[in-house]
């Protein structure tokens, strides 16, 4: 499977952002502002691009190289460019009744994780310092933004939500698609065609 760690390329590009949105007036531009949402549709893709400051930026953009480079390994940068995109503005239409404004890209990372809940389940992970897979990680991310709802605390947890079910949802989508493509047997095995089919052999031990 090709490689081309696009992942890393979104962390250069929305850390560049930073670098400007620091020294220029840009930031409500291209923050997803609910009463404007309609008339700049566009900032539902832009907002994912500014942060409120560095560790905001740090946090996601760590999460982002760690998890994204694992997930464009195992479905194709393709794939991988529509969770993230598409789960960013899962998340930014989830945040939009229950924020006035809203800046960041963890609802495209919380589409990445939840993806490879369902992708690599087994994988172990850290949530504080407890290891768990992957899977039990997602639930508690999950119930943590599900609590974070009724105790404000400036963080877009609806977001989080929404683009954790987006991811969860398209895997559970190309999973199935990867099971009817092997029952069906309908392509040869090439390295082209695995690239097409998002798994190798040897993923498919996890499921």
């Amino acid at each position: 499977m090709e490689r081309k760690y696009i992942s890393i390329w979104i962390v250069a590009i929305t850390s560049g952002a930073f670098l400007v949105q620091m020294n220029a007036p840009i930031t409500e531009s291209f923050a997803l502002i609910s009463s404007q949402a309609a008339i700049h549709p566009w900032t539902l893709i832009t907002h994912m691009f500014m942060h409120g400051g560095a560790t905001h930026l740090l946090y996601n953009m760590f999460a982002l190289a760690l998890f994204g480079t694992i997930l464009e390994v195992t479905i194709g940068w393709r794939k991988f460019l529509v969770i993230y995109f598409a789960g960013g503005l899962a998340a930014g239409f989830a945040a939009l009744p229950f924020y006035s404004a809203s800046i960041g890209a963890s609802g495209a990372v919380f589409a990445v994780m939840g993806a490879l809940a369902v992708l690599k389940p087994k994988m172990i992970v850290y949530v504080g310092w407890i290891p768990m897979p992957m899977a039990i990680a997602a639930i508690v991310w999950a119930f943590g933004d599900l609590v974070g709802m009724f105790a404000p605390s400036g963080i877009a947890n609806a977001a989080h939500l929404g683009g954790l079910a987006f991811g969860l949802g398209y895997a559970f989508f190309l999973l199935k698609e990867f099971h009817e493509w092997g029952n069906k047997n309908k392509r040869h095995s090439s390295e082209e065609d695995w690239e097409d089919s998002y798994f190798d052999e040897s993923e498919m031990r996890w499921y």
